[in-house]
């Protein structure tokens, strides 16, 4: 007996049950159109994934409810069986559910594994679900272990257990560098103790903080790779199983994995990351504040990749410390990528503010607080800008400034969203000379260079005092990143750190100025995790934290 099965790797929305279920639809029509017997959905796709506290709502769950009967009722007359994902309440809790549709009835299972660890804490808004029976459909059983049920053998060993043929499973795993090869390995892992084949459906998109990369694939029993699915798009394929001579399904196609370039796939995150953003929570366009840095420059590009040259809008905002080379290289971003600029001088505005201040600072000399004057002065031209047109005002601050807080609150921290919220300082460079010579996949801005190279090449610098450079106040940033990296990615001490060569009074700078900086990370708006530990969802630590090493 043959089956063939449809992956829907859709992109859905939290919160829109209505349409999610007509996302669902469509994919179960064309995928009945192609002669498939079943299509798969991603994880809790009638409500959209991550969920959080909103599953806590009734009227949440009644919604997906309904959307699942109707569903139920649409496949009354036969034809095509849905696997179909959703938040599902029992007397006991509320469950992550899979429902298996088909001819008129539903089949529940739930997930077993509840993750609880980094951007995950499922255990919050769910109960556990005993370990899950395979069920039945036409003839075959499936097991459909949801997402983490996978991580650990216990359900797949049960399910081979009861005799499930073929393991089915629902994913929302989102993206982080270097992710893909690890969900591949250990579904290997999977397929080798049941000896089963497997289908993995992984969601594509965005959501807050986190995109989910896609990338859904098929493995035989033998480990070897039968489907792949495009990363970074909504995809429908469907493959075709047969029993080989072992009586065991196998897929009669196969596939051959290409790792993507770590740059690619990081800018591609960044990109689908900001669109869904901008997308799903109605915005026209967005706008940035264009310094002529490497920052702004970046973020800019990724924003016209991400929505095209009428979606963005930059504005310079010079000072009187601003170099006429900036605003060259502002102006090129702009002529570059084909957007529209707008200049706004504020000087007059800053020098107005130092006037009303004065009376107030006597007998105190020029600070930071002149220079981060000039930074607020900045943030609220572009709210206002922001409040006026109803646009997205995107930050362009990196992970290394936002760890040691060289940023200024309510001045270039102001904003909805942040590009490079994940971002080391570092990778911001390579980033900017990948872009140059790529063309990514779906960017909607130019081919070529869309960076100007005196933005890479130039010294860092805020330009907030004559003569300025970031290396004024810290270390080189290939030394800080690599310390940021043992001290935020790793958890490393401040002694195995001096033992890689560093000296022990820059680390325990970097420390300090980590830990002193947690407040100002706590008000910082959301921006797409890309490394195991971003700030926010992964790294929570107190704000008010006494704890040093020496």
């Amino acid at each position: 007996m043959g089956l063939s099965v449809a992956f829907a790797q859709v992109n859905s929305t939290v919160g829109d049950v209505s349409g999610n279920a007509a996302l669902v639809r469509r994919a179960r029509d064309a995928a009945a159109a192609q002669g498939a017997d079943l299509v798969v959905f991603p994880e809790l796709v009638l409500v959209g994934y991550p969920p959080e506290d909103l599953v806590l709502r009734p009227a949440l769950l009644e919604a997906a409810a309904t959307a699942l009967h109707e569903l139920e009722r649409e496949s009354a007359a036969g034809g095509i069986g849905l696997v179909v994902t959703l938040p599902w309440r029992t007397a006991a809790g509320i469950h992550n559910a899979a429902a298996l549709v088909a001819d008129g009835q539903t089949t529940l299972r739930f997930k077993h594994d509840l993750p609880n660890y980094g951007v995950f804490d499922e255990k919050r808004v769910f109960v556990a679900g005993p370990l899950p029976e395979p069920v039945d459909f036409r003839g075959l059983r499936l097991g459909i272990p949801i997402c983490e049920d996978i991580w650990q053998p216990e359900v797949t060993a049960h399910l081979v257990r009861r005799g499930a043929e073929l393991l089915v499973v629902p994913n929302g795993s989102p993206f982080e560098v270097d992710k893909c090869h690890q969900r591949l390995d250990l579904a290997r892992q999977r397929v080798a103790q049941a000896q089963l084949p497997l289908i993995y459906v992984n969601q594509v998109g965005g959501q807050d903080e986190l995109v989910f990369d896609g990338g859904s694939f098929a493995l035989n029993v033998d480990g070897g790779l039968a489907a792949l699915l495009p990363f970074w798009r909504e995809s429908l394929y469907v493959t075709h199983w047969q029993r080989d001579s072992t009586g065991r399904l196998a897929c009669e196609t196969d596939a051959t994995w290409v790792a993507e370039d770590r740059c690619s796939s990081v800018y591609q995150a960044m990109v689908l990351g900001l669109r869904d953003y901008v997308a799903k929570n109605g915005f026209p366009r967005v706008l940035l504040g264009l310094s002529g840095g490497i920052d702004s420059a970046l973020t800019v590009a990724v924003a016209v990749d991400a929505l095209g040259p009428a979606g963005v809008r930059g504005v310079r905002l010079p000072s009187r410390f601003t170099s006429d080379n900036s605003m060259v290289d502002a102006a090129e971003s702009a002529r570059l990528l084909g957007i529209q600029m707008d200049t706004i001088a504020i000087d007059d505005a800053v020098a107005t503010t130092e006037t009303l201040l004065t009376p107030h600072f006597s007998g105190r000399g020029r600070d930071v607080t002149e220079e981060n004057l000039q930074a607020r002065m900045r943030g609220l031209l572009l709210m206002a800008i922001s409040n006026k047109f109803g646009e997205l005002l995107v930050t362009t601050g990196n992970k290394s400034e936002m760890s040691v807080g060289y940023a200024t609150l309510y001045g270039d921290m102001c904003g909805g969203y942040s590009v490079l919220k994940d971002i080391y300082k570092t990778e911001v460079f390579a980033l900017a000379r990948w872009r140059n010579a790529h063309h990514p996949e779906g960017a909607l801005g130019p081919a070529g260079r869309v960076i100007p190279e005196s933005s890479i090449t130039k010294p860092p610098t805020a330009e907030l005092r004559e003569n300025q450079t970031d290396q004024d106040s810290l270390p080189p940033y290939d030394e800080l990143d690599s310390i940021l990296q043992g001290l935020v990615e790793e958890e490393a001490s401040v002694d195995s750190l001096v033992a890689r060569g560093f000296s022990r009074p820059t680390v325990t700078r970097v420390q300090r100025l980590l830990y002193a900086a947690e407040y100002k990370r706590r008000q910082a708006p959301p921006g797409v995790k890309i490394t195991r530990r971003s700030f926010g969802r992964d790294r929570r630590y107190p704000v008010t934290n006494a704890f040093r090493e020496q």
